[in-house]
C-alpha cells in the first residue's frame, strides 16, 4: 500500500471512528470539504499543514496519521 494510501486510510478510519461526517471533519480542521474527500480516497497529497489540521480536529498526534 502506498504512503497517500495509508495516510487516507487513518483519516477515513478515525473520522469513522468517532462518529463524525466528512463536513464535519472539514470544518473542524478548516479544510474543504471536496479537499478531504479527496484525500479519504487517496486522490491527493495532503500538505503537512493540512495533516497538523486534520490531526488537531481529530485529536491525535500527527504522527497517527503518518505513522
Amino acid at each position: 500500500m502506498a504512503p497517500i494510501e495509508r495516510i487516507a486510510m487513518r483519516i477515513k478510519t478515525l473520522r469513522a471512528r468517532q462518529k463524525i461526517t466528512q463536513a464535519e471533519l472539514a470544518k473542524r480542521a478548516g479544510i474543504s470539504h471536496g479537499y478531504l474527500a479527496r484525500l479519504e480516497i487517496g486522490m491527493q497529497d495532503p500538505t503537512i499543514t493540512t495533516i497538523e489540521k486534520l490531526a488537531k480536529a481529530l485529536r491525535v498526534k500527527v504522527r497517527t496519521l503518518l505513522d
